[in-house]
């Protein structure tokens, strides 16, 4: 007989399901609705058999491979807890960089652009960060944006979504600031097939067959939509930084630079837009 048919105990639970101790964690966490300190603190403490149940099937399917954000349907990203779900794609360290840059390039006031806002984790970030922002964040799924609609209210961010394939539905007008986390992986790339990625939206993740067809789109279509010394920021793949770097010189923008993450990878372009 296993703990959940003979009353299972917390420190039971996490040892016998052979997960890595911070995945297994979350888990248990998002079964009981407590923090991690309580699991720490009270290992011995039973757990009645509908929960152990509910435990047990999602460490199962954390060891089919389904990422734990789906599982639990929530992600921690700048400091916020995002709700999510596989429609959207998971929120990760590396965009965190992509908030900063936008920060230390904020005027204020100003006008800001979230395009692909998925979760709406950039957007909201920047409103928590800098209240009394004009935010507009798009994306072309209806479904994603009510996702980040809820979480955007969850955190009493003011942020106008609109339904739109990047500029194409918005209306008149220009932005201080322009961000984008787009698809930019290649269509044939390797990673689609591993890890937590197997269970993401391909349309949020490939962008064409060498993954630069969302960011050339972006890139040309933005020098419309930037107020003069406006800035554009774009994050991309690993391996990306040269054809971006080049693409934002080839179309005109000034004070290009790219950017590495946390972990030192170059992942974030910018260019400034002057008239």
């Amino acid at each position: 007989m296993n703990a959940v048919e003979t009353g299972a105990t917390i420190g039971g639970l996490l040892r016998e399901f052979g997960l890595p101790r911070l995945e297994a964690e979350s888990l248990l966490c998002s079964v009981l609705g407590c923090e991690r300190v309580r699991l720490i603190a009270r290992a011995e403490e039973a757990v009645d058999s509908s929960r152990a149940r509910s435990a047990h099937a999602r460490f199962a399917r954390r060891r089919a491979g389904e990422p734990v954000s789906y599982i639990t349907g929530w992600r921690e990203f700048y400091g916020l807890a995002l709700r999510v779900t596989p429609e959207v794609l998971i929120p990760r360290p590396e965009t965190e960089r992509l908030v900063e840059l936008a920060l230390e390039r904020l005027p204020a006031p100003a006008r800001v652009l979230d395009l692909g806002t998925g979760s709406g984790a950039i957007a909201i970030a920047l409103a928590t960060e800098r209240p009394g922002l004009g935010i507009v964040a798009t994306d072309v799924s209806e479904a994603v944006l009510a996702l980040a609609r809820r979480n955007a209210r969850d955190h009493g961010a003011e942020i106008a979504f609109f339904l739109s394939d990047w500029f194409d539905a918005l209306g008149p007008g220009r932005f201080d600031l322009i961000v984008a986390n787009p698809p930019y992986v290649a269509a044939g790339d390797p990673h689609l097939e591993r890890g937590d990625v197997r269970f993401e939206p391909r349309l949020a993740l490939v962008g064409g067959e060498d993954g630069l067809d969302c960011i050339r789109r972006i890139v040309a279509d933005a020098r419309s939509r930037l107020r003069s010394g406006g800035w554009l920021l774009l994050e991309h793949g690993y391996d990306q930084k040269d054809r971006c770097v080049e693409l934002l010189l080839e179309l005109g923008y000034a004070d290009v630079g790219d950017f590495q993450d946390l972990a030192g990878w170059p992942r974030v372009c910018t260019g400034r837009w002057l008239d």
